[in-house]
């Protein structure tokens, strides 16, 4: 069997095995996130796959996708078919140019993407392209690496890093609690005061059918969701929900859970409401997240995205209803 040995990141697939040797830079990197940077071209659910039919070994061991490198680890890569340029398998020019459009910011150390709704932040899961995989197509060049997710409904500020340095220094600020992420949501009812704080441990559960699902559970993860009251809608109030921490599905879970489930959640939600919101011309998940604040040495990163356009018309719709219906009494 063909063997290659590299230490290059940036090296191509070859049509052998590769060993590769991770460098001090990649320590604490997990193993998925280092083959989607390596393997360019390849859908994130290929990786995965050869992660899953234990064709990917770290020093002889068969590697899970959340595995841990450590400096010196040599990682054995099997052969890997790269997208060749007239390949359908590349994303189309109109989800290059959409995803170049919503760029924010961009500087040495990050890339902030307004990340449409519908765009997954990551492959996989039937999901060939998300919004890491178009950028890395539209900048080849270029090393970008998730700092964190959103849903694949939700909006808003989502950043990358483009240095490793700049990557695990956020991430630690934001294990340590201390970047600010604030999102816009629409909730059903309204809250009992005008700011609630929701402190559940949530923990990850799969369904028969393969389905994730989070739920509530005093033995799962710490999870702290402040919310504060904006405006008040007939059957609906508009909120800000700033977390403390960054669990999947937190705000829709935490939400859901004080019996206020976010507008047009099909998964947490309350399908009567669901449907309520659909006449005031609701599409999908309303979920925006509006403001990432955080600060790295002495510099302050601020980055916000305003509501999208199809949000505000929904809540333009709820407001011409509330004023038909006249004011509301408690």
């Amino acid at each position: 069997m063909k063997t290659h040995t590299s230490t290059n990141f940036a090296d191509p697939v070859s049509h052998g095995v590769q060993v590769v040797k991770v460098e001090p830079d990649r320590a604490g990197q997990r193993v998925d996130n280092f083959l989607a940077g390596r393997l360019k071209g390849v859908p994130r659910s290929l990786v995965y796959r050869i992660l899953r039919t234990g064709q990917v070994r770290i020093n002889g061991r068969r590697a899970k996708p959340d595995t841990r490198l450590e400096a010196g680890d040599e990682v054995r890569i099997p052969p890997v078919r790269t997208a060749q340029r007239d390949d359908p398998a590349l994303p189309a020019s109109g989800q290059l140019r959409r995803i170049e459009q919503a760029i924010l910011h961009e500087d040495r150390e990050f890339l902030v993407l307004d990340k449409p709704s519908g765009i997954a932040s990551h492959g996989g899961s039937g999901v060939s392209f998300g919004a890491i995989e178009l950028l890395r197509a539209a900048r080849p060049k270029d090393t970008l690496e998730l700092v964190h997710r959103l849903d694949r409904d939700t909006s808003g500020v989502l950043v990358l890093a483009r240095k490793r340095t700049a990557l695990t220094a956020l991430q630690e600020q934001i294990r340590q609690g201390l970047a600010s992420k604030h999102y816009l949501t629409l909730l059903q009812g309204d809250l009992p005061k005008p700011r609630i704080t929701v402190r559940e441990a949530l923990r990850k559960s799969v369904l028969q059918g393969g389905e994730r699902m989070v739920r509530v559970d005093a033995e799962g993860k710490p999870s702290v969701s402040h919310l504060t009251q904006l405006e008040r809608y007939t059957d609906a109030c508009l909120c800000e929900v700033a977390i403390e921490t960054g669990r999947t599905h937190q705000i829709r879970v935490h939400c859901a859970h004080i019996g206020r489930p976010v507008a047009g959640d099909e998964k947490y939600g309350e399908r009567a409401f669901n449907q309520r919101m659909r006449g005031a011309g609701l599409k999908r998940l309303f979920l925006h997240a509006a403001r990432f604040e955080f600060e790295i040495g002495e510099r302050r990163y601020a980055f916000s995205s305003p509501l999208p356009q199809d949000l505000r018309q929904v809540l333009d719709h709820l407001q011409r209803k509330l004023g038909q219906d006249g004011p509301i009494r408690k």
